[in-house]
């Protein structure tokens, strides 16, 4: 997607220590694996795992650098360190960069404000691959629907893996009289990378603090 947007450059690819890609470049791209080597980009983005994010954290408050950072599975004293490090740099965290999802998200948050005497089910399904489960977007539902005063469990949440599902996320709403769902299909992978270079463009320039794909694209 950067290769293709006049707008980026790439300047370097991260990888572990022992990686056999490091040293080698990738269209031209340096593959290192020092982390020293942050101070030569404008904005990282990163969709790795969490104990990958925690060891980026130092060297982008070092070097003042703006974060994408889309890892899912990080638990609270994880999610914590990424919170501090956005109080001295401008970090855009969310579980899913799609525009799609994103919106997805805005319209649960509305639908949970109104039917607050529903029954509410949670669905997911993604490849066999996945490291977590349930996802990070089904957790970000539970919650935006918990704060309108539901009451939904983790463990509530059906989450399948299977094949090679690029990921899907259905909400159901059910009364005795009617029922409403709310249903996401990712045909692509695509639609993460193009919402992390939405989010690097928007973020560019912004103060110190923690952003949320919904700033990016003026949901709140």
């Amino acid at each position: 997607m950067a290769g293709i947007d006049r707008d980026f450059k790439i300047t370097l690819g991260l990888e572990k220590k022992g990686h056999p890609q490091v040293g080698k470049p990738i269209n031209g791209t340096k593959v290192s694996d020092n982390l020293q080597d942050i101070e030569s980009c404008d904005c990282l983005i990163d969709f790795s795992q969490a104990q990958a994010t925690l060891e980026l954290l130092p060297y982008l408050v070092k070097y003042k650098k703006c974060a994408v950072v889309g890892t899912t599975g990080l638990d609270s004293s994880q999610q914590a360190a990424v919170m501090a490090a956005a109080k001295k740099i401008p970090v855009v965290f969310s579980p899913n960069m799609s525009v799609g999802v994103n919106l997805l998200f805005k319209l649960v948050q509305m639908s949970g404000e109104i039917l607050k005497n529903y029954n509410v089910r949670i669905e997911e399904a993604h490849h066999i691959h996945k490291k977590d489960s349930p996802s990070g977007t089904a957790k970000k539902i539970v919650q935006l629907l918990n704060e309108e005063g539901f009451s939904i469990k983790i463990e509530d949440i059906q989450a399948i893996r299977k094949n090679e599902i690029v990921g899907d996320h259905k909400i159901i709403f059910e009364s005795k009289g009617d029922k409403i769902e709310i249903f996401h299909t990712a045909k692509t992978r695509d639609i993460f990378a193009e919402g992390a270079l939405l989010a690097a463009k928007w973020i560019k320039g912004k103060k110190p603090g923690l952003y949320s794909m919904e700033d990016v694209l003026s949901l709140k």
